[in-house]
């Protein structure tokens, strides 16, 4: 059974040469430190989805439990940087069915995700 983060932004307005540029460069930077070359990492589908669609893309996690708490953070630490890059859109970030909390401060993450205890205890599996 896999698990995958889903991410999505709607506007009416479409993204602006600029702020495709911007994606791109988030694209690139998180690209280039992504973790396990063997993984999948932070993935956009050409379009977005729907009429108003800016932006989507999904990332499969990785069924080790010790590497799927790394990708799940550097792929949201992404969507972060997306969503403060496209401002006035809509956003919906998910894990199969379960919606991704958002915070203003520490963007999308869920509790305890950055507890570095936790990582530990994941990394001994």
């Amino acid at each position: 059974m896999s698990v995958s983060l889903y991410y999505s932004a709607d506007r009416a307005m479409p993204r602006t040469d600029a702020e495709t540029a911007t994606v791109e460069r988030i694209v690139a930077a998180h690209t280039s430190s992504f973790p396990y070359q063997d993984e999948e990492g932070l993935s956009l589908d050409d379009d977005g989805t729907g009429p108003d669609g800016i932006l989507a893309g999904s990332t499969k996690l990785p069924g080790d439990p010790g590497r799927m708490l790394p990708v799940m953070v550097h792929v949201l630490g992404a969507v972060t940087e997306l969503r403060r890059a496209l401002p006035g859109a809509e956003w919906r970030v998910h894990m199969d069915d379960l919606d991704v909390p958002w915070d203003e401060q520490d963007g999308y993450a869920f509790p305890g995700m950055h507890d570095a205890d936790l990582a530990a205890a994941f990394g001994d599996f």
